[in-house]
């Protein structure tokens, strides 16, 4: 592989303390820039709104797009100066990433359930997880959560890496900002039904590799929470594809093959109800399963970023050659 150059090795390395730094404090308790990406594009939102999915789509573009943009410019001005570009990689994959949070969301429903406490418990599901808790019970919050932790480690670890591996600075920024209008206007709800539409197509093009790959990280983990890679394999194989998201089904199955256990069934969502297709041939998750899937989305996490570092070096090796080729190409040709 090409030499690695200086800006280069300052990107993987600014990769690597945000994932550092993601592992050891969490996500920004203040001034959280994905919390003022979603003020600003919900103001963007009632200014722009129609049951329209024209509209939903020029929306889209100007969210995405400008934040993307906003990563070219930082990508531009830190080229060259080893240690902004260093600092800015680390400060928005801290940002992007939220694997810490997601675990620590997912014990602090846990504790909870584990007292007893089932109100305390329902009170506490909507800070991670959009169904209506209210009427669930101890077997519904503990199943909607771990099948949250199992979905969330492909949209809040192993997504972003995949996108600042392969496209730095922009694809950390875009994919963060694609996920947060997915989670904003892509719901099929009666406002954002059109509306979102693109948002919601955009997450799931945007998921497609990175869910495939949780799923093949998860396979591997599995013996670290007791299950076997062959059993989570088959789990995945013949389940993956039956849930009604082309990605989170990926992320789900081979959590509950993994873990050896049953997901799926039914979810209600501010009055809407699905029916799940049920996910893995195992016995329905308990409290304490929550955290045996907090050690399988830490292990996935840690893996994801063991594969992403080597490729974001070999992405940043090739643009030189690239470069190169193409300013002497540009000598040679009349």
């Amino acid at each position: 592989m090409k030499r690695v150059g200086a800006s280069g090795r300052a990107s993987v390395l600014g990769l690597a303390i945000g994932v550092a730094v993601d592992a050891v404090v969490g996500d920004p308790r203040r001034a959280h820039p994905v919390a003022a990406f979603g003020a600003a594009a919900g103001a963007l939102e009632r200014r722009m709104y129609a049951d329209s999915r024209c509209r939903g789509t020029a929306y889209t573009a100007v969210c995405v797009g400008a934040t993307a943009a906003l990563g070219v410019a930082a990508d531009r001005l830190t080229r060259g100066r080893p240690l902004a570009r260093t600092a800015v990689t680390a400060a928005a994959t801290w940002a992007v990433l939220g694997g810490t949070t997601l675990r620590r969301e997912a014990r602090a429903i846990a504790g909870p359930l584990v007292a007893g406490d089932l109100e305390a418990a329902r009170e506490r599901l909507p800070y991670l997880v959009g169904r209506d808790p209210s009427g669930l019970d101890e077997a519904g919050i503990t199943r909607a959560v771990v099948e949250s932790v199992a979905e969330n480690t492909s949209d809040a670890v192993v997504a972003p890496l995949f996108w600042g591996a392969v496209a730095g600075l922009p694809g950390l920024l875009a994919y963060r900002a694609v996920n947060t209008l997915d989670a904003m206007v892509g719901h099929r709800t009666p406002r954002h039904g059109k509306f979102g539409w693109a948002s919601a197509r955009l997450d799931d093009a945007a998921n497609w590799i990175p869910a495939r790959a949780t799923g093949l990280l998860t396979v591997a983990a599995a013996p670290l929470v007791g299950g076997s890679p062959r059993e989570t394999s088959r789990v995945l194989r013949r389940d993956g594809g039956a849930h009604p998201s082309p990605n989170s089904g990926r992320c789900e199955a081979s959590a509950a093959g993994a873990l050896g256990l049953r997901l799926g069934g039914r979810n209600v969502y501010a009055g809407r109800t699905e029916e799940r297709p049920v996910l893995g041939d195992g016995r329905p998750p308990v409290p304490a399963d929550i955290e045996r899937a907090n050690r399988l989305s830490a292990a996935v996490g840690l893996a994801a970023a063991a594969v992403a570092l080597p490729a974001a070096a070999a992405a940043a090796a090739a643009l030189p050659r690239s470069a190169a080729w193409t300013a002497a190409r540009r000598r040679n040709c009349p």
